[in-house]
């Protein structure tokens, strides 16, 4: 226990321990409910953290005041904190000097900065942005692409396996459509057409489908010649595959996301296993016909007249639906990949699709109830409170042109604001970071107004707030090597004193704690709010504890080591989130 950085679970721990030696009840960490005070408690008591774990053993204000005062004296803190009933069966913690100066100087040779790799890693499927072949990447598909990627690069962070999956929509009726009236027009090297053009054919193509019988007819050949491999339909369907990642990759490309061309897996992957995947489900008797359409009725779901709630396997005419394909996809990377867990980065919209075919894999055998996470998100809005659409308001905003923006409008805010600091580069590391931020900084559960205004302040809670918090700390440390000589701070020997240092310290020993929300719960903006907090406890200390002009050399190279400390956790944080952070800006 003793080994335990973060101050928070080292307290939680000899809470559960006390408890355990009063009456032999065994509570996990979590329920021991340490939590920091705010800044009113912590200058009225000078407690760094409270509990109110007797409250929730007890019934009455009085039996928890006595639980309270029996679970401080079998407390064994000696050397770590103090311990003091406050008010009615609340615990306050007060870290001793010494423990907190010893935590930070570890943390600051720690890189992982208190986070334990994972102790059993596990192999974590992550299904994000799936962005359909043929059509441009809009809005739409940025909240899915971005807080998926964030997710990876947390999963990972914390030691798991973690295979990204783009479940690019390339199969099916819309492929019949648009691959005929590629033949119908002489169209038959797309791979040389823009991606413009095969979004604008696509448009023309279902029109025709719903209007013109006979193309219809040979729309729906055109998909029983893909589905047989037929060599000149499935050479004509690979060159729209080729063009359309040439366009992905150039969007994740400037949206600095991991994603590349090896994470396709596009429902024509799953298109051999469909037909064995309907056949098992109908075997185990959880299929039945409806309309000559196979179908699987999962208990729970009704219609809008409170009848069950079909999901359609097979259609009447033998095709497979958008369910049937999932399905597959389940007992692919359960089976065959022997994945631990499926996460699912897909829109609000969708959640009843989702629920549905995972209720069907978990009746069938192929998950139990905890190796799939639905990862639901809002939608961007624009000010007027809508979806976010072009200035004309028609179609929604594509997403080449909004990363495009993104440049413009940073490239304008770093004109204002720039200090001599000419690098083409920042831009997009501004613009795209503001982009980003501006997303992970909400609860993903929500919907969120978007505005460039808001997204590039250098005030409140934004990437570029973080980015230049941690571009003044870099310049502080680098003036500190050249007027001081002090440019390797490891080792440094901290020394706590003021209240600023002592609320910045606490802060920065926190990390662990919110990164293990952040992988219980799946939602990046406690991580954007942890920033924020310690980029506003360090310009706190900054104003208030003297740097380079304290005339004690040890207390000097203490706070440049909570400086260079700070630093590295917000360059952490943000790479953990997908944003970049410049030394200058």
């Amino acid at each position: 226990m003793e080994t335990e950085k973060d101050p928070a679970k080292l307290l939680a721990g000899h809470v559960v321990a006390a408890i355990w030696a009063i009456n032999r009840r065994e509570l996990e960490p979590g329920a021991a409910q340490i939590r920091p005070v705010n800044k009113k408690q912590a200058a009225e008591s000078g407690a760094d953290f409270q509990s109110n774990v007797a409250f929730s053993l007890t019934s009455s204000e009085g039996e928890a005041t006595a639980l309270a005062e029996k679970i401080i004296r079998y407390l064994d803190l000696a050397g770590i904190a103090t311990a003091s009933l406050s008010g009615a069966g609340f615990i306050n913690f007060t870290l001793q000097n010494q423990w907190l100066e010893t935590a930070l100087k570890n943390q600051l040779s720690d890189e992982r900065l208190g986070v334990p790799a994972a102790a059993k890693p596990d192999l974590i499927v992550v299904d994000y942005s799936s962005p359909n072949v043929a059509k441009e990447m809009h809005v739409g598909h940025l909240r899915s692409t971005i807080i998926g990627d964030a997710l990876v690069r947390m999963l990972t962070f914390a030691g798991h396996t973690v295979i990204r999956r783009n479940h690019l929509g390339d199969w099916g009726t819309p492929f019949g459509m648009l691959l005929e009236y590629l033949v119908e027009t002489g169209q038959t090297r797309p791979e040389r057409l823009a991606i413009t053009d095969l979004n604008s054919f696509y448009q023309t193509a279902r029109q025709r489908f719903e209007t013109n019988a006979d193309f219809a007819r040979r729309a729906r050949a055109r998909v029983v010649a893909l589905q047989a491999g037929e060599v000149k339909t499935l050479a004509l369907w690979r060159g729209l595959v080729t063009e359309s990642q040439k366009h992905f990759a150039q969007v994740y490309e400037r949206l600095g996301v991991l994603l590349d061309e090896n994470d396709t897996y596009g429902e024509s992957f799953y298109n051999d296993r469909l037909p064995a995947t309907v056949a098992e489900l109908t075997r185990r008797g959880l299929t039945a016909t409806s309309q000559g359409a196979i179908c699987a009725f999962p208990p729970g779901f009704t219609n809008r007249e409170g009848g069950p709630l079909p999901l359609i396997l097979q259609k009447s005419d033998g095709g497979y639906g958008y369910a049937t394909t999932d399905l597959a996809a389940i007992t692919y990377w359960m089976r065959d990949r022997r994945a631990n867990e499926l996460t699912y980065v897909v829109g609000a919209p969708q959640r009843q699709h989702f629920e549905m075919v995972l209720a069907v894999a978990r009746a069938a055998g192929w998950l139990t109830a905890n190796q799939a996470v639905y990862v639901e998100f809002g939608s961007v809005l624009g000010l007027d409170g809508k979806m976010l659409r072009t200035r004309s308001g028609g179609d929604s905003v594509k997403l080449i042109e909004l990363l495009a923006e993104a440049e413009t409008q940073a490239a304008q805010v770093i004109t204002q604001h720039s200090r001599g600091v000419n690098d083409p580069s920042l831009a997009r590391i501004i613009g795209v970071g503001a982009l980003k931020y501006a997303d992970l900084s909400n609860d993903r559960t929500h919907d969120y107004t978007f505005s460039w205004e808001r997204a590039l302040a250098f005030e409140g809670n934004t990437a570029v707030y973080l980015q230049y918090a941690k571009a003044r700390i870099k310049s502080l440390l680098a003036r500190a090597e050249k007027d001081l000589g002090l440019n390797n701070l490891f080792g440094s020997e901290f020394i706590i004193s003021q209240p600023a240092e002592r609320e910045l310290a606490l802060k920065l020993l926190s990390f662990a704690s919110v990164f293990d929300k952040l992988i219980a719960t799946y939602r990046p903006h406690h991580l954007c709010t942890y920033l924020y907090e310690l980029a506003t406890s360090f310009s706190i200390f900054y104003e208030q504890c003297p740097v380079l002009n304290v005339t004690d050399k040890k207390v000097q190279r203490s706070r440049l080591a909570l400086a260079d400390l700070t630093a590295y956790t917000l360059t952490l944080g943000l790479s953990l989130l997908g944003i970049e952070s410049p030394d200058r800006l």
